[in-house]
């Protein structure tokens, strides 16, 4: 009788929290960028609930080591929220793939998620996306995302059939408009791959050059995130400003939270409706505490506003102006769907262009005709 091949590890999650913040200086001078407040709760909170909501359960937040203490104040080990989370130092910023150099004795072997600290994400469907990836017996998956502004992130080149030629990392000139967002869903070999990368010109331990590893030896998959989705940095004060904007119109519009740890732990089945209650305890003189007292399983995942007053026509145009400034793409175009129906041709929609072409409106469809 031969023995069964022993059972793959489960995969654990990743944070990765450190780094100094400095494009957002002052306000982080003193104060880890993911401890900061986006709207409502702690940035960090919201990766979190991005593993969370894909189902791990056992996850390590690698930090600068003066902030780790704070993250524990806030964190604690995990338990109370049906957990066990584990504390990473890094010492010094060299690279996103660092992570896996420092959080190799955690993983033991095991698939991994890494998602940045500094990333928020919302849209019907991603826990089925994350299961789908950490499905894949080997290799790795990344997801894309439409962007205005590529060149400040790893950036994925298709060919004409959309496979995947390569991926850059910040290029001067980039090859598409689709960057790689802060989720990396690898398989246990990610350490070892990343312990045989030199440091870029920058100094640094790409991403990309793991990624692209990968790639080589056709292990790599590459997820788009299409328009239902929202991909957030909070990289900068006005991507800051942004995000919780964007969080607190959906969250008043639909009086559901995101990234609430307490909320998912619940729904998951991870603690129940008395340590729920006893979690809301403290935080009763807030919405966030009331909130959890009311807690229940919703759909989510949409957004729909009305602006029948002044504030709230104010809110929908601010989250107009973001997913269209994030992705460039416009919400509510409908020349661009006709033409997407194949209503039609591409000349027709030139000639619809032509009355705006002072106007971004009319630039952004005369590039629909072109197919860009």
């Amino acid at each position: 009788m031969t023995s069964a091949s022993p059972a793959p590890a489960a995969r654990k999650g990743i944070v990765l929290a450190g780094g100094s913040g400095t494009r957002l200086y002052p306000i982080t001078h003193s104060l880890s960028k993911q401890l900061l407040p986006l709207y409502d709760k702690p940035m960090i909170y919201y990766p979190l609930s991005v593993l969370m909501l894909a189902g791990l359960r056992e996850i390590a937040i690698i930090t600068t080591p003066a902030d780790q203490d704070q993250f524990r104040r806030l964190l604690g080990d995990g338990d109370r929220w049906g957990m066990a989370i584990s504390y990473i130092a890094q010492p010094r910023p060299e690279g996103l793939a660092q992570a896996y150099l420092l959080a190799e004795d955690f993983l033991a072997g095991a698939g991994s998620t890494m998602v940045l600290g500094d990333n928020v994400f919302f849209g019907q469907g991603l826990p089925e996306m994350l299961a789908a990836a950490a499905a894949r017996p080997a290799g790795g998956t990344v997801f894309g995302y439409q962007v205005r502004d590529p060149e400040r992130y790893g950036v994925v080149a298709f060919d004409r059939v959309g496979r995947v030629l390569s991926i850059e990392e910040k290029p001067a000139v980039p090859k598409s408009n689709f960057a790689v967002t802060g989720i990396y869903v690898l398989d246990g070999a990610a350490p070892a791959r990343a312990a045989g990368l030199k440091p870029s010109a920058r100094g640094e331990i790409e991403i990309a050059d793991l990624l692209n590893l990968y790639l080589a030896e056709g292990l790599l998959t590459v997820e788009r995130m299409g328009r239902g989705f929202a991909w957030l940095d909070t990289g900068t004060h006005a991507s800051l400003l942004d995000a919780g904007n964007f969080v607190r119109t959906i969250e008043e519009r639909q009086n559901l939270k995101i990234g609430c740890p307490e909320e998912i732990a619940h729904a998951q089945g991870w603690i129940d409706a008395a340590a729920l209650r006893a979690l809301a305890a403290p935080y009763l003189k807030t919405e966030y505490g009331r909130y959890l007292l009311r807690v229940e399983r919703m759909g989510r995942g949409f957004a729909w506003l009305d602006t029948g007053t002044h504030a709230s026509l104010l809110d929908a145009g601010n989250f107009v102006r973001t997913i269209e400034e994030r992705q460039n793409l416009k919400v509510g175009c409908p020349e661009e769907i006709a033409h997407a129906q194949g209503w039609i041709d591409a000349a027709a929609l030139r000639a619809l262009a032509a009355p705006y072409l002072k106007t971004e409106y009319g630039r952004y469809l005369l590039r629909v005709a072109d197919g860009n």
